[in-house]
């Protein structure tokens, strides 16, 4: 068995066995496996894609070969959620709190950004003092405590996907289907949840641009979690547009604050209320509208707000300290009309250049830098009127005209975007 019979196969699209995949993830793993030999057999799986079973037996090899996290000290049912990733969507910060404050025990590890979409880690890690890298002790110790957590992935989970995932960020394939199921699914079994809702993103700030794309996503993970008996719920929500008003690391922990008090977008707010419901009825086993009268219930009298507090105080956070030191610029529409488009890609590659996110894995970040959305699809725009406002430390050659050319206006308001498509299980 070696690499170039394999790469050739999956060139000619022919189904992989079992065996060839584990060849190919033990050998890429210790080095055997080179980088640009596994970079060609990564873009023959993106343009001929893989077989139901060739994926599942992608994401049991990348399992089979890290840990799998023992969470059998953890009382009670244990939920996770997972975001495929959007512009300005912090709900995980919404969601974690709401569902913890509800007495459903949340586990949860995050990732950090990279490209135009946000990383929960980073956005925490703007808190001053914020430890984001916890033990398993210590991981385990606070949902027992706090009855939610959020850390980094422990590295020893699933290695082989961070490994494949620089591959695939820096070769065009982040796209192909197979490979974001495998990924996505080898890291949430690998993180020992007992049950997962996935909110997938769909749209033109999504890594799935259709519909179909999306359901063809949802229903290979919900899949994969039956084998490994996970029950799975993918809610397929609306990255047309940015979620919310806030772009950039801080700015968006302050909405997500403004959000648990009760004063947050209606879009972030709703999508949080229904993410956070289905976990609340996997986790206590109740139905959904009972689920879902409990996190109003604690959205309103502000418990989740306090879950939030002693969340990020545990993790060593002060959130008092949590600053957005830099200026701000009002970007002006020079055209009148109805918003019709967002170039929503757009809007977070703007939020990447003034330093909110990373083109690579080693940039640096400017926790305090980003953008406020004043203008989304419906709304009447008149010259003059505020678009956006731009918060930064550098400057940015053509920043105006980037955001300006991300709007779309027409003479017809547009329909209100649907906030949700369907909800698979």
């Amino acid at each position: 068995m070696n690499i170039i019979d394999i790469i050739n196969k999956k060139r000619l699209n022919e189904e992989l066995s079992s065996d060839e995949i584990q060849f190919v993830i033990d050998n890429f793993l210790n080095g055997t496996i080179k980088d640009y030999q596994m970079s060609s057999l990564l873009m023959a799986i993106c343009i001929n894609g893989m077989s139901d079973e060739e994926t599942i037996n992608l994401t049991n090899s990348m399992l089979k070969i890290g840990k799998t996290l023992d969470l059998s000290k953890i009382e009670g049912i244990k939920v996770d959620k997972h975001s495929t990733g959007g512009v300005g969507d912090k709900t995980t910060l919404i969601v974690g709190p709401l569902v913890a404050s509800c007495g459903v025990k949340v586990a949860k590890m995050s990732g950090r950004g990279l490209g135009f979409t946000g990383g929960t880690i980073d956005k925490l890690e703007s808190i001053p003092g914020f430890i984001s890298n916890l033990s398993t002790t210590k991981f385990i110790e606070q949902v027992n405590k706090v009855g939610m957590v959020d850390s980094s992935a422990n590295s020893q989970l699933a290695p082989a996907d961070k490994k494949i995932y620089a591959l695939r960020d820096v070769t065009g394939t982040t796209s192909s289907i197979p490979l974001i199921a495998s990924s996505i699914m080898s890291k949430k079994l690998a993180s020992g949840v007992d049950k997962i809702v996935i909110d997938l993103k769909v749209g033109n700030g999504a890594l799935m641009k259709t519909l179909e794309d999306a359901r063809k996503l949802a229903r290979l993970m919900i899949k994969i979690g039956k084998i490994h008996g996970k029950e799975v719920v993918c809610i397929l929500s609306n990255m047309n547009q940015p979620l919310g008003k806030m772009v950039g690391n801080s700015l968006e922990i302050k909405e997500a604050m403004e959000t648990l008090v009760g004063k947050g977008p209606e879009d972030i707010t709703n999508l949080s209320i229904i993410i956070a419901s289905y976990m609340v009825s996997l986790g206590k086993n109740i139905k959904l509208n009972e689920a879902l009268s409990l996190v109003r219930e604690n959205l309103n009298n502000k418990n989740a707000y306090k879950k939030f507090l002693e969340f990020v105080s545990y993790q060593g956070g002060n959130i008092n300290k949590l600053q957005i030191k830099s200026r701000k610029k009002v970007i002006l529409s020079d055209k009148e009309g109805f918003v019709s488009k967002i170039n929503t890609e757009k809007i977070g590659e703007a939020s990447m250049l003034l330093g909110a996110g990373r083109k690579n894995i080693y940039d640096d970040i400017d926790y305090s830098v980003g953008l406020e959305i004043h203008k989304k699809i419906g709304d009447s725009v008149r010259i003059g009127e505020p678009l956006v406002t731009i918060y930064y430390n550098k400057n940015v050659t053509n920043i105006d005209e980037m955001i300006k050319s991300a709007y779309t206006l027409s003479d017809n308001i547009k329909e209100e975007p649907r906030l949700i498509y369907e909800i698979l299980e």
